[in-house]
């Protein structure tokens, strides 16, 4: 049986709710970003409980079909540009395609009507808060965060970071008290 849980996001993620439902005695047969699978059905009961511990992390079971989909496409987006940085070789339409076998323009009309914004936007403001925080850890010249997050120049990384944030990425670097959002606050 799967269960569907928003707003897990990270591998820290997973381990809190692994943690967290074989603590209440569940089986686990697999568990991915935004999905567990646990070997034995369980209750109404059981699934109430397991939703109110969930929430205590900041997690929501997710029930009807359009709110797993549009789960799916945060999670895989998510975990692309947090995990797989310059791993997609396609541009972004196909890559969901491929990963959800579903038509693209259906998945982007269900996320643009529910999220009010594209995923196009979405895939954007996740990609400039992860140059934030590679900004902030001053570890990586701007050259080197450009080509890890799959950008066709500096030019491309900082025209599209000015757009969004206000600022250019230097002026970002010495503005100590710009603090990143939350992944699931995007």
């Amino acid at each position: 049986m799967k269960l569907y849980i928003k707003n897990m996001v990270c591998s820290r993620c997973k381990m809190v709710v692994k943690s967290e439902l074989e603590k209440l005695g569940l089986k686990l047969l697999s568990i991915n970003l935004g999905e567990v699978e646990i070997m034995e059905p369980f209750s109404d009961v059981q699934k109430n409980e397991i939703s109110k511990i969930l929430k205590v992390f900041g997690f929501d079971l997710i029930d009807d079909r359009k709110s797993k989909t549009i789960d799916k496409i945060k999670t895989l987006i998510i975990d692309l540009v947090q995990n797989k940085n310059n791993d997609l070789k396609t541009n972004l339409s196909e890559y969901l395609y491929q990963e959800l076998n579903q038509d693209y323009n259906n998945l982007s009309n269900l996320f643009s009507e529910v999220e009010n914004t594209t995923i196009e936007k979405y895939f954007i403001n996740q990609k400039i808060e992860k140059v934030k925080e590679l900004i902030v850890y001053d570890e990586l010249s701007l050259s080197q965060i450009a080509y890890s997050l799959n950008y066709s120049s500096v030019s491309h990384l900082s025209n599209q970071f000015k757009k969004v944030t206000g600022f250019s990425p230097t002026y970002f670097k010495n503005l100590k008290s710009i603090k990143r959002k939350q992944i699931e606050d995007l």
